[in-house]
């Protein structure tokens, strides 16, 4: 087979697909795409959620795998399915353990878009899971293995860590997840543990001057962390922390309480924005207009992320796809709660709407490097697609007697399929930009929680929410129970 004919292949086999493309793409966002699911979970109809799901072709493709295990265990952990649950959220838990990127991945994000990529999950998913399989076991009695699950945020923590490389902006560890830490330990009765998972929670709040992505620290977690070290007999660290939180604490011992945690509205969806990098004199800088209308212009280093500049500089301005997020429950409502006559209030533990907001934040200038090589790619590709059909243009005439003649005709048909070519390419890569918009949809915008002292029998207590009242009843016969209500 000649090199002519070989290239002739590639090229009738790369058009067929470049073709076909812009119907197979389009711009709209994961979130659209999932809306009659996101609808169902909105209006907490879990049953008909659960159905549009398993129905998913979308979620069903191998590359999305994990968020139907996320989603599904979800869908089943709020309708008491506990087992079930767990199902999904372990076979979660394993892909996430596998490191499951391959090289196919990394071929499609660059010369596709990231949507086409397999999901690898948001870091504060990564801890989420674990939350939600530890709630699991408590529910079906499987403390020991709730513990397990405790363990687990620890080597979470680390592993971000390691990948971040200890950079205090970046987010790593989870003070939620930590004070979540405690609270199972203490289950246990692990207090050794339990204090120290409550202290590390503690120290990250007062690190970031007592307030975490949105969340002052909690009055309840100071209060475990000083009665956890008044048990251990820890009386230096008892009085370091009250030092440190600028209040004495009264040390309140109660040997049947209740961990009541509240989940309230649903988490930001992702959505895609349109950022300009402009290339000149050597510099780049990336412009776009944020929600409130206001234009910015922010230099960009573009040399610390691997791209070439001859290759930026044949540019001079890119548009390019980015996620960003889009709040749908803005704010969070006071939640009482009434036990024995008294009343209770709890405190936020974990704010999605600035957690996930933030950490879109923190990576944005790796979110534009990954979109600008991407694009880079793609241009490197429309180039090359165009001098491959000018050669296979020039080598479909045959000589004739006239040779000028047909030289000239050769040029023209030439240019006629090269800019055919460039433009097809050029389009193609213009209607496959995409952001990556893919998240779980499920979640919650708040968590809050309070915990409550328990008297011997039956104990009711009553959650008051946005003009409406809920009751649930608990048996008070085993010591520190955990249980989670979603309004």
């Amino acid at each position: 087979m000649t090199d002519f004919v070989k290239k002739k292949r590639i090229f009738n086999g790369a058009l067929m697909l470049l073709l076909s493309m812009p119907f197979l793409y389009s711009c709209v966002s994961y979130n659209k795409l999932m809306g009659d699911y996101f609808q169902s979970v909105r209006a907490c109809d879990y049953n008909k959620a659960s159905a549009i799901i398993n129905k998913s072709r979308l979620l069903k493709k191998k590359r999305n795998k994990l968020l139907y295990n996320f989603e599904n265990g979800r869908l089943q952990f709020l309708t008491k399915n506990y087992e079930k649950s767990n199902e999904f959220f372990n076979e979660a838990d394993d892909m996430l353990e596998s490191n499951f990127k391959t090289g196919k991945d990394i071929a499609v994000s660059n010369i596709v878009n990231p949507m086409m990529e397999t999901y690898r999950g948001e870091e504060f998913e990564k801890f989420l899971i674990h939350f939600y399989k530890a709630l699991n076991y408590v529910a079906i009695d499987k403390s020991e293995d709730a513990v397990v699950e405790a363990r687990r945020i620890t080597l979470v923590a680390n592993r971000l860590n390691e990948k971040v490389k200890n950079n205090s902006n970046r987010y790593y560890n989870d003070a939620f997840s930590l004070n979540l830490q405690g609270m199972l330990y203490e289950m246990e009765g692990d207090i050794n543990n339990a204090f120290i998972a409550y202290r590390n929670a503690a120290d990250i709040y007062l690190k970031k001057s007592n307030s975490y992505y949105g969340v002052a620290m909690p009055e309840q977690l100071q209060s475990d962390l000083i009665r956890t070290a008044d048990i251990l007999g820890f009386t230096g660290e008892k009085d370091e922390y009250q030092n440190k939180f600028k209040k004495e604490i009264n040390v309140n011992k109660n040997e049947r309480e209740l961990i009541l945690f509240l989940e309230e509205g649903n988490a930001p969806v992702k959505e895609e924005t349109s950022i300009t990098v402009v290339y000149s004199n050597g510099q780049a800088t990336y412009q776009f207009v944020d929600k409130n209308g206001i234009y910015h212009s922010e230099p960009f280093d573009y040399r610390g992320y691997g791209i070439n500049s001859s290759k930026l500089s044949d540019l001079r301005t890119v548009k390019i796809a980015l996620p960003t997020y889009r709040i749908v429950y803005p704010r969070s409502t006071e939640i009482s709660v009434e036990l024995n006559q008294q009343q209770y209030h709890s405190e936020i533990i974990q704010d999605f709407n600035t957690l996930s907001l933030s950490v879109l934040q923190e990576r944005f200038l790796n979110e534009l490097s990954k979109a600008l090589l991407r694009y880079l790619v793609k241009h490197s590709v429309e180039k090359g697609s165009d001098k491959l059909a000018v050669s296979i243009a020039e080598n479909n005439k045959k000589k004739s007697s006239d040779y000028e003649s047909e030289k000239k005709k050769k040029e023209e048909n030439a240019k006629m399929v090269g800019d055919a070519v460039g433009f097809l390419v050029g389009l193609t890569n213009t209607v496959t930009e995409k952001a990556d918009t893919r998240g779980w949809l499920s979640l919650p915008a708040y968590i809050h929680y309070v915990r409550l002292p328990l008297k011997d029998g039956k104990n009711n207590i009553t959650i008051n929410y946005k003009g409406i009242s809920k009751t649930i009843e608990i048996d008070a016969s085993k010591g520190i129970q955990i249980k989670c209500l979603t309004l």
